[in-house]
């Protein structure tokens, strides 16, 4: 059976993006400055805006906004994949990963919130702005989420996110 991805152009979509055997590679900072400066790499070749991004030990979630017309994010995150892997020494990563385009304004709030939210989640933080690896305090920085925020209901995304099975 072939997988068919959504392909909006020039659309905003949810990433995650899984660990091989969910291996916790992303524990410290050598390997997530590494996966930085793949993004920044393939970004400067590729481009695509990052609007909100967790980087736990075993997975990722993204929210991307590709550039007008344009639709490929598998082969940005094949990119992405393949460098690191190089980099790192091995094969990093799952061979998939789970996509959701954004539907609305809604929507976009809630991924973001799902993804700043998601460190608390696996319980390895207490709040959201102790993980170093998030955009969350740029978020914060911005007025978006005040000092103690906490969301009111745990952020859920509908069945079939990806949530599930991270």
């Amino acid at each position: 059976m072939r997988y068919r991805r959504d392909q909006t152009p020039g659309a905003s979509y949810f990433f995650t993006v899984v660990t091989r055997g969910r291996h916790p590679v992303f524990c410290a900072d050598p390997q997530v400055n590494i996966l930085r400066e793949v993004f920044r790499e393939v970004r400067s070749e590729r481009p695509f805006s990052i609007d909100a991004i967790v980087v736990l030990p075993e997975h990722i979630h993204a929210l991307w906004k590709l550039p007008e017309g344009d639709t490929d994010y598998s082969t940005r995150w094949q990119m992405i994949k393949a460098r690191f892997s190089r980099r790192d020494g091995g094969t990093a990563w799952q061979k998939r990963f789970w996509e959701h385009r954004i539907r609305d304004d809604e929507d976009h709030a809630r991924h973001i919130d799902y993804i700043h939210w998601n460190p608390v989640r696996h319980g390895l933080v207490t709040a959201p702005g102790e993980w170093p690896w998030s955009s969350f305090r740029k978020y914060q920085q911005r007025g978006y989420y005040g000092h103690d925020w906490r969301p009111k209901v745990e952020p859920v995304l509908p069945f079939g996110a990806g949530q599930s099975d991270i």
